[in-house]
């Protein structure tokens, strides 16, 4: 797969000739006030930008581009979201990447998540309930529906705050811990 940087992210060179079609339909703007439906999917562009506690990888990449996820990079998310215990990988569920990217935009920042835990494989889960209180026994990181992140710009608080404006899936706050869990599952939340 050939890649191009657009703004630091890596675009596949099929996204990249998306990127241009959505800058023509946004340049298009004016003619097409009268059609917000078509404006609203013309330009949609979503970006996701993590760092892995554990691995030290890296990934800041445009995902989802004029209404579809982009294969590649989702291949690449489920690669870094991997279990790396086990080094074991699942479909992560690109739901709850939509969720930490929309609260990243609400946030107004820059930086990228740095991310403790996404997803879990049933033997991690099992090691981890055994040596820690709070872990689920059937966790939505077991699904590949759930990440565990924090950011040094923003407190518990704040990214607290804004996953759950977006009123999608469960949202914890664990400020001993200095984390915020976000899973795509039903809407909840819970924590301190």
């Amino acid at each position: 797969m050939i890649y191009e940087t657009v703004n630091g992210a890596r675009v596949s060179r099929r996204g990249l000739l998306g990127i241009a079609s959505a800058f023509v339909a946004v340049s298009a703007a004016p003619v097409l006030a009268r059609a917000p439906g078509l404006l609203r999917g013309a330009g949609d562009i979503r970006r996701i930008s993590m760092r892995n506690a554990r691995t030290g990888e890296s990934l800041d990449s445009i995902y989802w581009l004029e209404g579809e996820y982009i294969p590649e990079v989702l291949d690449e998310i489920n690669f870094f979201m991997r279990d790396w215990r086990q080094n074991e990988l699942i479909a992560y569920d690109p739901r709850n990447i939509d969720i930490m990217a929309a609260a990243h935009r609400l946030m107004d920042t820059t930086e990228d998540y740095l991310v403790i835990s996404g997803y879990r494989s049933r033997a991690t889960n099992e090691m981890l309930r055994r040596r820690r209180r709070g872990v689920a026994k059937n966790s939505y990181h077991i699904k590949g529906m759930a990440a565990d992140v924090k950011m040094k710009s923003r407190t518990v608080s704040q990214i607290y705050h804004a996953a759950r404006s977006c009123m999608a899936g469960g949202v914890g706050k664990y400020t001993r811990s200095n984390f915020v869990h976000m899973d795509c599952g039903p809407v909840r939340t819970w924590g301190r």
